[in-house]
């Protein structure tokens, strides 16, 4: 089930990532692994996160290879250690989706907000590249913990795009 789509204003939010190029089907790996680490550095260092995990999605090439970055929010940027690297979601004006439902849905959420921006002659700030279509910000929020939430009817994740 996903909800309306939306135009939301967003503040800048600094965060933690680890970069990833990955497939569509190396993407639950590349997840469970890369917040394993990327978690437990920021317990490390003594950083709570700031809010909920997110992927951000610079380059998507759905039959080929995405690069992604693995992130949780903190309240200030950080300095880079090893794979763990600083970055910070742009403030502006974002296409949003709430998705609830089960992560494999999300790829239809991500298609109904491209399609609603469209048709609502929404510009979103993406230029294509040799690869394939790359993102100034789109990304995905992670807002329900699903070891707290073990009904995958229940996960909430914001699906977000900025708007050019």
């Amino acid at each position: 089930m996903s909800h309306e789509p939306q135009i939301q204003e967003r503040a800048a939010q600094h965060y933690a990532g680890i970069p990833a190029t990955v497939s569509m089907d190396g993407l639950s790996s590349a997840i469970d692994s890369g917040y394993s680490e990327l978690f437990g550095w920021l317990a490390s260092q003594g950083i709570p996160p700031a809010g909920p995990p997110l992927i951000r999605y610079l380059v998507i090439d759905m039959a080929g290879d995405m690069q992604i970055e693995l992130a949780a929010p903190v309240t200030a940027p950080i300095t880079a250690s090893g794979r763990i690297q600083p970055g910070t979601l742009p403030e502006g004006r974002y296409a949003v989706l709430r998705h609830t439902g089960p992560y494999d849905g999300l790829i239809a959420s991500n298609a109904a907000l491209l399609r609603w921006a469209q048709e609502h002659a929404i510009e979103l700030d993406t230029w294509e590249t040799a690869q394939d279509s790359a993102w100034r910000c789109r990304a995905e929020h992670y807002l329900t913990d699903p070891s707290q939430e073990p009904d995958p009817a229940k996960l909430e994740t914001d699906v977000a795009i900025l708007i050019a």
